[in-house]
């Protein structure tokens, strides 16, 4: 199975453009998010919970910490010598910028790390942290910020008690766009109510603001959120496994030349994963994927 002839993948784009592998190392920053705190709103998405998807990680464990224990792990396994610190958990561009500076710098300074890929939402990248990112980008520091869109359509972002719109991501992008920032969008497959054509619609209404990559991965239904109790009363549809597959593939045979994939798929911790139960199999998933690409692949593909 070779994905890598249909798409690019982020390991890929990073291999050709520093001649190595970079590997990502998460890091847990204790960030809070506005949609929780209640400055945009209370309980955070029906869909989320941190833990079943980031690392077990305390706000003891200083970034470098948590660093430089996932580097020599990671060195160790794979002989890795290039790394990007990976903000992961809730929003981590909500902080005064001062704070975000000292761990952005703590991050950077730690040894072999190149840059930084830092996650948050739309309507949480002011423009004096859009300025930061983009300051140490000019410094020759591998930058990507990447957007918790989800999906376009307002109706879902408001059943799933997100907390912004479409309008939101528009502005946002917009001023990445203008300061030259690599940008990834992050969309969920199999959101409450839409099928793999809604999915298919918000995609292409992110290509054509404009993107460097995307991140897709199939709705979870994790332990310990809203759509787990939904799910118990048997309020909420799973997405099938076909439905995913044939809607990614669609997705790859759709984008655009140049477009990095940075995730197909993604599966939760299995401690905290009620459903779908295929979506443990990552292996599994990405060879359906693989499959449906090699009967009928995009436009793009077939001189290949």
């Amino acid at each position: 199975m070779d994905l890598t002839r249909y798409v690019t993948t982020f390991g890929q784009a990073m291999q050709r453009k520093y001649g190595e592998k970079v590997y990502k190392l998460s890091v847990n920053a204790a960030f809070n998010c506005p949609n929780r705190d209640g400055s945009r709103g209370i309980g955070g998405c029906a869909f989320c919970n941190v833990n079943s998807f980031s690392p077990q990680t305390t706000r003891y464990d200083s970034v470098r910490e948590q660093i430089e224990q996932g580097r020599r792990r990671m060195s160790q396994m794979t002989g890795a010598r290039k790394f990007i610190a990976y903000f992961q958990a809730y929003s981590n561009t909500y902080g005064e910028l001062e704070r975000l500076k000292q761990l952005y710098d703590e991050a950077l300074a730690c040894d072999q790390v190149i840059g930084l890929a830092v996650g948050t939402r739309p309507d949480c990248v002011p423009d004096p942290v859009l300025d930061l990112l983009a300051s140490y980008q000019r410094q020759g520091k591998e930058v990507w910020l990447e957007l918790g869109l989800q999906s376009a359509r307002d109706d879902t972002l408001a059943a799933v008690n997100r907390g912004h719109g479409f309008a939101e991501y528009r502005d946002a992008v917009q001023r990445v766009r203008a300061r030259g920032l690599q940008l990834c969008t992050h969309l969920i497959i199999g959101l409450p109510g839409e099928r793999g054509s809604d999915a298919l619609d918000s995609f292409a209404r992110v290509i054509e603001l404009g993107v460097d990559a995307i991140k897709v991965h199939p709705l979870h239904i994790v332990k310990g959120t809203q759509l787990a109790r939904q799910w118990k009363r048997g309020e909420i549809e799973e997405l099938s496994l076909d439905e995913y597959c044939e809607t990614v593939a669609e997705i790859i045979r759709r984008a655009p030349p140049g477009l990095i994939f940075h995730r197909l798929h993604g599966s939760g911790s299995p401690d905290y994963l009620l459903a779908p139960q295929w979506c443990r199999s990552k292996w599994g998933v990405l060879g359906e994927i693989h499959q449906r690409l090699t009967q009928k692949p995009g436009e793009h593909y077939l001189s290949q």
